[in-house]
Order: structure tokens, then C-alpha cells, then sequence
């Protein structure tokens, strides 16, 4: 049996990359971009993809790093805040929703400043749910070395979000 072509394996991919991209950027229209952006390096890259390999993890380092280009062009170019990001649902509890828009934004904030191979790996596995060995894989590493990145990204989380163990954001 031959394996699908490579644009079949890589539309099969859609979806994994939109939810990767999304964990990594929070934002469906960027995440989306993201997506656009890594699929178009990947055709353009296909000859260098070794067939027999996995796919899904040289996509994902394709799209992380298409995330890294933009974080360094904005770091440059200074950092905005859309205002259409703001919540404004009639019967729900505004104190709620800001409360857990200001975590998220904290989340997302505190993953920025984490050290980038530990966001990949909390990224892959909490948010992806891959197995720690699907996620060596795709980082290429040892399961022990994706064991221990995930437990430092963990808490180095907590530590930034000023959690006290077992306490959740949303308390």
C-alpha cells in the first residue's frame, strides 16, 4: 500500500495545525493565517520533507516557526491590542467573563515568557493532547526529556500566574 500524497497528508493536518495555532496565538484569524503561512512554506518546502518520516511533526516546527517570525516582526514593530477582543454577551455575568478574559490574557501572556521549548511541549501536550511520545516525536527528544520540559513549563506557569499548588486560575 502506498502512502496518500503529500497535499492529501497535509490537508488531513488542517485541523491539528488550526488547534496548535490557535493554542499558540489565541486568536481564530491568526491561527488561521498561521496555518495558511505553514502549509505554504511546507508545499514549498516538500522536497526537502523526507518521506517515512512524520509528517505532522515537521509541520508543526514548520508552523512554530512561522509563530516565532511573527512574535520577532511584531517585538520590532511594537505590540497592539485589538479592541474587538472584548466580550459583550447579553445574560452572561460580566464580572465571569472578565474575570476569565483577564486569566486567559494572563495565560497567554505568562506561556509567551516561558522558555520557547517549554511552551512548545505544554503547547503540544496539554493543548495538542499528544502522548509524551507522540510529542517526542515531533520535538524530536527523548519522552524522559518531554517529561521533564512539560514538569518545568508547569511550574514555571504556576509561578508566573503566583499559584499556589493544586489552585486553579478561576478560583
Amino acid at each position: 500500500m502506498t502512502s496518500p500524497p503529500f497535499a492529501e497528508e497535509l490537508v488531513a493536518l488542517l485541523p491539528r495545525l488550526r488547534r496548535f495555532a490557535r493554542s499558540l496565538c489565541g486568536d481564530a484569524a491568526l491561527a488561521d493565517d498561521l496555518v495558511q503561512l505553514a502549509c505554504e512554506r511546507a508545499l514549498k518546502a516538500r522536497d526537502l520533507y523526507e518521506p517515512g518520516t512524520r509528517l505532522d511533526a515537521w509541520t508543526f516546527r514548520i508552523l512554530r516557526n512561522v509563530w516565532l517570525d511573527g512574535i520577532r516582526k511584531r517585538r520590532s514593530e511594537g505590540a497592539t491590542e485589538p479592541i474587538d477582543d472584548a466580550f459583550d454577551l447579553a445574560g452572561e455575568d460580566g464580572r465571569h467573563v472578565a474575570h476569565a478574559s483577564l486569566a486567559a490574557g494572563a495565560v497567554a501572556e505568562a506561556m509567551g515568557r516561558l522558555a520557547d521549548e517549554h511552551r512548545r511541549v505544554l503547547t503540544l501536550v496539554c493543548v495538542e493532547e499528544m502522548s509524551y511520545r507522540e510529542a517526542a516525536e515531533a520535538i524530536g527528544a527523548p519522552i524522559g526529556t518531554v517529561m521533564s520540559r512539560l514538569s518545568r513549563a508547569r511550574l514555571a506557569l504556576a509561578r508566573q500566574l503566583g499559584l499556589a499548588d493544586g489552585e486553579t486560575l478561576l478560583e
